[in-house]
C-alpha cells in the first residue's frame, strides 16, 4: 500500500474513534485535500477491500480496513512517543515527523524502536 493510502485509513481511523462516524467531508477537512481528491482515494480504498461506503455517505473500515488503520496508527503513536521521549522533541515536531517517518521504516526497526520503549518503560518501574 502506498503511503497517501495508509494516510487516508489512519485518518478514518482516528476520525471514527474521535467522532463515530467518518463521511468523505470529513476526511477532505481533516488532510485539507479536495474533495475529489478524497472520493478518488476513497474509491481505490473501496476496491482494495479496505472500506465501504454506506448509502448514507458513511465510511466504514471492513476487517481488514481495521487490522491496516490499527497498524499504522499504533505506529504512529510509538513514533511519536520515541521522538519525544527519545528525542526530546515537542508534541507537534514528534506529531508531524512521525507522521513522515512511519511509512518509510522497515517492520524490523519498528519492532527494535518498540522493544527498545518497552525496556525503557520497565526500566522506569523498576
Amino acid at each position: 500500500m502506498h503511503e497517501s493510502g495508509e494516510n487516508y485509513l489512519e485518518t478514518i481511523w482516528m476520525l471514527k474513534e474521535k467522532t463515530g462516524s467518518v463521511r468523505s467531508i470529513d476526511i477532505a477537512r481533516k488532510l485539507n485535500f479536495s474533495k475529489p481528491s478524497v472520493s478518488r482515494a476513497m474509491g481505490i480504498l473501496r476496491e482494495s477491500g479496505y472500506i465501504t461506503m454506506e448509502p448514507s455517505g458513511e465510511i466504514q473500515l471492513t476487517e481488514s480496513g481495521k487490522v491496516k488503520a490499527g497498524e499504522i496508527y499504533r505506529r504512529h503513536c510509538l513514533l511519536t512517543a520515541f521522538l519525544k521521549e527519545v528525542a526530546g522533541v515537542s508534541e507537534q515536531m514528534a506529531e508531524e515527523n512521525a507522521c513522515r517517518m512511519e511509512h518509510i521504516l522497515d517492520q524490523a526497526v519498528v519492532e527494535g524502536i518498540h522493544q527498545f520503549m518497552e525496556e525503557r518503560e520497565s526500566g522506569k518501574s523498576g
